[in-house]
């Protein structure tokens, strides 16, 4: 039986050890945490990601246990719309609705799919011949696949020359508040706030605004208040009710550089550790889960590697244009940039939708 050693039990590294498990392979997991408890908030699983999860069964059950984003767009701090898209038109032309999900819940039923997981096993080195080890010994693998994330040690001793991840010149805060609120995301001087519904009557909440390289507050959501004061409802609201101890805050960082390929030998670069991309797409997530069906069925690593840097290439940069312009903190600027997106708005929602065809209408190497 063919073994796969797969580093990190985060969404692509789960999601990579279920698929290759239900292909027949022998998978060991190997995660250096003591435990696992994802890191995070809400997590946009779009029609391209559910198509994935449903190839190895947990679609269905990710839809249910999720909410619907529903109708949503684009906003002024003032509350004026500047574009909107119809949740209707999107699942009549993709076949599935966008849902929000808690990123724990998703990594709980990725985890009951997947193999036992060593859990406190760092890696301290991989070659290219499959040699894995760890701080319990050495494994031999004839797929190692590397979910390790951003900052990867593995992508790095693979491509030692290639630059690391580049700070996008934001920070971000994320929330889960009580209650309910419409799904928008609305757009200041350089400042950010979105809402989404989750299951249970919760709201995520999320927030970007420029900032130096790790800077924090000793009252994040101080902060928060302070930079989205005036800013039109509920966002005022929201945060009057948020939990100060659940307040997340990250700088947001990308890979300005690619990779020059996906895999090396035996080794598989998946997720952030392949492509880690700015969350303006909200695709992070599911470019990882697209990654890990697609690497479990195509046993030619050179073709997974071409096929997925062609995929990933223009999402990356495209997610990273959206992160500057909404940085812009030249009100001269921002108004022009509100002008454009107001023009595409008005060319009506299929338009603004056929923008997102190719990334949305992506299909699994394999029917469900």
């Amino acid at each position: 039986m063919r073994h796969a050693v797969v580093v990190g039990a985060g969404i692509g590294g789960l999601t990579s050890a279920a698929a290759l498990r239900q292909q027949g392979w022998a998978v060991t997991v190997l995660e250096r945490a003591a435990s696992i408890e994802p890191v995070g908030a809400g997590l946009a699983m779009a029609p391209n990601a559910l198509r994935a999860l449903d190839v190895i069964g947990v679609g269905d059950r990710v839809r249910k246990l999720s909410a619907f984003q529903g109708s949503a767009g684009i906003r002024t701090k003032t509350g004026k719309w500047l574009s909107r898209t119809s949740a209707e038109a999107a699942e009549a032309r993709y076949g599935d609705p966008t849902v929000l999900l808690h990123r724990a819940v998703l990594a709980e039923l990725l985890a009951e799919q997947a193999p036992e997981i060593e859990l406190g096993t760092s890696v301290e080195s991989v070659t290219p011949e499959g040699v894995v080890t760890t701080t319990k010994g050495d494994l031999e693998a004839d797929l190692v696949v590397a979910a390790d994330g951003i900052r990867s040690r593995i992508r790095q001793a693979l491509f030692p020359a290639l630059p690391g991840p580049v700070y996008a010149g934001v920070t971000s805060w994320r929330v889960i508040v009580e209650g309910t609120a419409p799904p928008a995301e609305s757009w200041g001087d350089g400042q950010v706030f979105g809402m989404a519904p989750l299951a249970g009557n919760r709201v995520y909440a999320y927030a970007t605004a420029p900032a130096p390289p790790g800077q924090t507050s000793p009252d994040e959501l101080g902060e928060l208040r302070r930079l989205f004061a005036g800013w039109h409802d509920p966002i005022p609201d929201l945060l009057a009710r948020a939990d100060p101890a659940a307040v997340i805050r990250t700088d947001i960082h990308s890979l300005e550089t690619l990779p020059p390929a996906f895999h090396s030998g035996r080794v598989a670069l998946v997720g952030d550790a392949a492509h880690a991309m700015t969350p303006n797409l909200g695709q992070g997530a599911c470019q990882a889960i697209e990654d890990a069906v697609t690497l479990a069925y195509t046993t030619d690593l050179e073709r997974y590697s071409a096929e997925r840097m062609a995929r990933t290439a223009p999402i990356v940069k495209r997610s990273r244009t959206i992160a500057r312009m909404t940085a812009w903190r030249n009100p001269v600027a921002a108004a022009a940039r509100n002008t454009m997106i107001s023009m595409v708005g008005r060319l009506g929602t299929t338009a603004m939708l056929r923008q997102m065809d190719p990334i949305l209408g992506w299909r699994p190497p394999v029917r469900p």
